[in-house]
Parts: structure tokens; C-alpha cells; sequence
């Protein structure tokens, strides 16, 4: 496997994990902002640290990247919809930018090893 793509899956992992974790009370904020639920904001949460662990594990069994990849990709482009929606600075786009281009790495990647 490519070292592109495993530094893409553990810098994926470690974004999520430290922004999902670490700086939960920025999310609380943002999701306030954004006007979504506890509820909703607390299965975005789980959904991501779940496809981030897969993502990370796929690092040592690949066939369980493709699929997470792929979700953890559409959820930044809902990302930025969100930022776009209620008219966020650019600079609130580029991280989950950032994520969708590191997600499209990874399944170019894969999608090739199929």
C-alpha cells in the first residue's frame, strides 16, 4: 500500500479524533450555530469516530476502507453545504475541505487496488 494513502487514513483519523474529542465544546458551538440537535450532533459524532476507526484499521486490513471513505467524503461535502448555509469565513470551509481531499485520496487509491 502506497504511504500516501496510509499517512492519508492516519491524518483522517487523527483529524477527526482530535476535533470529535478533544475540542468537543468548539463542535457544541459550531452545531448550535448551524441550528441542529443534540441528537443530530451526537450521531454525526459517533458516525465519524466510527468511519475514522475503520478508516485507521483499513491501514492494516485495506477491504475495510473503501466504504467509510466513501461516507466519511460525503458527510465534508454536507460539511461544506453547512459552512456555504449559513455563510461561514472561508477559513471555517478548509478543514472538512481538507478531509474531503485526503477522503478522495484514499478511494482513488483503493478504488485502483480493486
Amino acid at each position: 500500500m502506497s504511504q500516501i494513502l496510509i499517512l492519508s487514513q492516519i491524518i483522517i483519523f487523527l483529524s477527526i479524533w482530535i476535533v470529535w474529542v478533544f475540542r468537543f465544546d468548539n463542535i457544541v458551538l459550531e452545531f448550535q450555530q448551524y441550528g441542529f440537535s443534540n441528537l443530530f450532533r451526537n450521531f454525526i459524532g459517533a458516525l465519524k469516530i466510527s468511519l475514522a476507526c475503520l478508516i485507521l484499521i483499513g491501514v492494516w486490513n485495506p477491504k475495510l476502507v473503501l466504504i467509510p471513505s466513501i461516507i466519511m467524503a460525503l458527510l465534508m461535502v454536507a460539511a461544506q453545504f453547512t459552512h456555504f448555509r449559513v455563510r461561514n469565513p472561508l477559513k471555517k470551509y478548509l478543514p472538512s475541505l481538507a478531509l474531503l481531499l485526503l477522503c478522495l485520496v484514499v478511494i482513488n487509491g483503493h478504488l485502483g487496488q480493486i
